[in-house]
């Protein structure tokens, strides 16, 4: 018999302007209107598909990058694991993915009235075939794709994929070059985000949660006042600037923390996520926690005026430097070069912390033609080289940064 009823998929959403439209989608839905990116990259697979998934992959190739042999495509393993770790509860509210930007290369089959009057929600309906493709979000697609694959080999089962709701915005019947524009805006536009920065917002990151700790911990005299040295911390900047209020950075002292940990071997560690099986041997967690903050603690509250004042002891580099000099008094510390608290204090009593190019030019900073100093150096540029000042005195960078 006949039929009014148009056929199709059908999501529920609410435009937001005359070609784009928000909404939420299920997983099997979603795997159902893209197909796999990953697959339609494989030629064996491509060339048994259906003329509908090779149309689709030629429309994909014009506004995408490729997956195969790059670092999208490696990231989809460790992204598929991270989304299932947020499904299944472990990582608690602290997760999020983006909404996925899709394109839908023609017109829309059916979009109806608003479902309850005043929402804006209307009903969707796609046209079987049509294509759809993510031009933002891919590798978040090509997850969802491989844990709708295999979802027992990330501990989920299809009942609880299919519970998921995957947010969207979709953008309808645009021009090839206006999906390519979209694609550019979305990647280029936006600024990027430096990875050690990034890594100093990450909870989950255990040298991120032992510096706030530190933090918390110490508190030090500002104008006469004790204030948390949380109040010096800045953690949403790469860089401190004149008129801040905070002092350092939480990146900065991100990286006193790694270095405390790990040695120099932290200097190649401070833009990367610290997991607590990966501590030093025969330590954990709370070893390490109950050495660290103490340690820290005293070396910011023994040295406040400094702080205070931006003295050189605030340059990341001077601080992972030092980070690697207490190294060598934790317990787990090579015994050949182990320190102990006195001779720690003894070789730190005679620094010039004073920003100064007679002390610091060529070890931690560089002085500019004006004689300007200028402390813009990295950890793993400069750290290294601090380290070595602070724990041989008697070097040429020993010596400078000593006044002698």
């Amino acid at each position: 018999m006949p039929t009014a009823v148009v056929e199709g998929t059908q999501l529920t959403v609410m435009p937001f302007r005359a070609d784009a439209v928000i909404g939420t989608m299920s997983v099997p839905t979603l795997v159902q209107l893209v197909p796999s990116p990953r697959r339609e990259e494989d030629t064996k697979t491509l060339k048994a598909a259906s003329g509908a998934v090779r149309r689709h992959a030629e429309l994909r190739s014009l506004v995408q990058r490729a997956l195969k042999s790059t670092q999208k495509g490696k990231n989809v393993g460790s992204y598929a694991e991270y989304i299932a770790d947020g499904v299944k509860g472990e990582l608690g509210a602290g997760w999020s993915t983006p909404p996925i930007t899709f394109w839908h290369a023609g017109p829309l089959a059916a979009l109806s009235d608003e479902l309850v009057p005043g929402t804006g929600l209307r009903t969707l309906t796609i046209t079987p075939g049509t294509s759809v493709v993510a031009i933002d979000g891919e590798t978040q697609t090509t997850a969802w794709h491989e844990l709708y694959d295999d979802p027992e080999r990330f501990g989920l089962t299809y009942a609880e994929l299919a519970l998921v709701r995957v947010p969207f915005e979709l953008y309808v019947d645009l021009s090839v070059a206006d999906a390519r524009q979209i694609f550019y805006d979305r990647n280029v536009q936006g600024v990027v985000v430096a990875k050690n920065l990034a890594m100093s917002m990450d909870q989950r990151d255990f040298a991120t949660r032992l510096a706030h700790r530190v933090a918390e911990a110490v508190k030090i005299d500002v104008d006469g006042k004790l204030v948390p040295f949380t109040k010096l911390v800045n953690a949403s900047k790469r860089q401190v600037g004149k008129t801040d209020p905070e002092v350092i950075t939480l990146s900065a002292l991100r990286a006193l923390v790694i270095t405390t940990i790990y040695g120099r071997g932290g200097l190649s560690r401070s833009a990367e996520t610290v997991h607590e099986d990966e501590l030093p041997a025969g330590t954990n967690a709370e070893q390490v926690e109950q050495s660290i903050v103490p340690l820290l603690v005293r070396l910011i509250a023994d040295r406040s005026e400094q702080f205070v004042s931006r003295s050189a002891v605030t340059a990341p580099a001077v601080l992972a430097g030092l980070g690697i000099a207490l190294h060598q008094t934790t317990p787990w510390a090579d015994s050949v070069n182990a320190l102990g608290d006195e001779e720690l204090h003894h070789l730190l009593a005679g620094i010039k912390w004073e920003r100064e190019a007679r002390y610091w030019d060529g070890v931690a900073a560089k002085a500019g033609a004006s004689g300007r100093l200028n402390f813009s150096g990295g950890v793993k540029d400069s750290g290294g080289r601090v380290a070595d000042a602070i724990l041989y005195p008697a070097g040429e960078a020993g010596q400078k940064i000593r006044g002698q």
